[in-house]
């Protein structure tokens, strides 16, 4: 299989220094407007910025019946075979909407809920997905696998040891990179806080989660807790790393609440106070709310920094009330001649989960705006008329808009 690899370098503990070009070949954006204003004045004339793109995808999930229905679609064009083989899945259709904004991007980055932990292939409650999965979503121009969140150890020491060897292997293969969890002090150390130098600046992501339902005996394998001692040490590496961004993404919340928590709310606050630049949750499995941090610095100015509590399903088998609902989520930051990074409004899809026979013959998700009014298109014409009530629902109840 090919993959797709952006151009991104990795940075570990030992910082590697280069050039990279003023923009990204991947971006048709024009900034050198806010760019000279910020910097200069109005009226100023000079070469554009170094400006990114990051997008976001909340939980990616494979559910028993996904497993299933993805075997057979791919058995009905190639014939069966053996139920250990890790790429007799056709995944095809799961992304094909969105991936051209994927890879579109100059990172994209999602949350991995499942291991790799080798047949048999088994969903809730103890993931285990193909190889294949893994691959799949890598050609689709994922690029930063998160894998700090309460699945990973769902196959035990033996199973989150062949998830991160795996995960290794596509990163030679398909420039992938993860962060969240580590088998080895060597790969704590080199991967996290992850940081990556792309497009003149240098980004940092500190993944964590609030715990794993398995828990393995012993230091490693280490998944990022919760902790202020561990995530502030985190931050700190990070600011030591000379990082130009640090992007914080908690696994965290209360399931199936559109509503963020008292203990987020906190908790965003004091990583903000840390040195978070912006905040992403996963793992409610519903489209959480937003709120903006202003946190005083001692320059007498104020940072504000972005929170999106939770980014919901990017696929999934689920249809409980709103977990069909997800968000992608474009960031992008332009470098000011101050070396002071400026991150512009945040940019908001709403996605939506179909199931099996409603739209297509297969689970596929697909932004909403693109099929308002296109309800002709359905098999199954009351998926639609869910699409648009959950849709409406959550935009109240969360107040994002897209």
């Amino acid at each position: 299989m090919m993959y797709m690899m952006k151009s991104a370098v990795f940075t570990a503990s030992v910082l590697i220094s280069g050039i990279c070009p003023a923009i990204c070949p991947a971006q048709e954006i024009n900034d050198t407007a806010i760019f000279l204003e910020e910097s200069y004045g109005k009226g100023s004339v000079m070469p554009r910025p170094d400006t990114v793109s990051l997008i976001f995808l909340g939980d990616v999930m494979l559910h028993a019946r996904q497993i299933e229905e993805s075997a057979s679609r791919y058995a009905s064009r190639h014939g069966e075979t053996d139920a250990g083989d890790h790429y007799a899945f056709d995944f095809s259709a799961y992304f094909e909407d969105i991936q051209d904004s994927v890879s579109g991007a100059d990172l994209a980055v999602a949350n991995m809920e499942f291991t790799l932990g080798g047949p048999p292939f088994t969903g809730y409650p103890a993931f285990s997905a193909p190889d294949g999965y893994a691959g799949y979503l890598a050609g689709c121009g994922i690029d930063i696998f998160l894998t700090a969140n309460n699945h990973i150890l769902d196959r035990g020491k033996a199973g989150v040891i062949r998830t991160m060897g795996k995960y290794a292997e596509l990163g030679k293969s398909a420039g992938i990179m993860s962060t969240g969890t580590s088998v080895s002090p060597e790969q704590f150390r080199r991967e996290n806080p992850l940081t990556v130098d792309t497009c003149g600046m240098r980004i940092s992501f500190v993944n964590f989660t609030y715990g794993t339902n398995v828990s393995v005996p012993g230091e490693y394998p280490k998944v990022n807790r919760a902790g202020k001692g561990q995530i502030g040490h985190l931050m700190h590496k990070a600011e030591e790393n000379g990082s130009d961004l640090t992007v914080v993404l908690p696994h965290w919340g209360e399931e199936y609440s559109t509503e963020h928590s008292e203990a987020q709310h906190e908790q965003a606050a004091w990583l903000a106070e840390n040195g978070a630049d912006i905040i992403i949750g996963t793992h409610p499995h519903v489209v959480q709310d937003t709120a903006t941090i202003k946190v005083a610095l001692p320059d007498s100015t104020v940072k504000e920094v972005p929170v999106v509590y939770s980014l919901g399903n990017s696929v999934s088998n689920m249809s409980a009330p709103y977990t069909q609902i997800g968000l992608m989520v474009k960031v992008r930051a332009v470098k000011l001649m101050n070396r002071k990074v400026k991150i512009l409004p945040i940019e908001y899809t709403y996605l939506w989960c179909s199931l099996p026979g409603r739209l297509k013959d297969t689970h596929t998700t697909i932004p909403v705006k693109a099929y308002i009014g296109k309800r002709h298109l359905w098999k199954m014409p009351y998926e639609y008329d869910k699409m648009i009530d959950s849709y409406l629902q959550v935009k109240r109840l969360t107040g994002i808009q897209d």
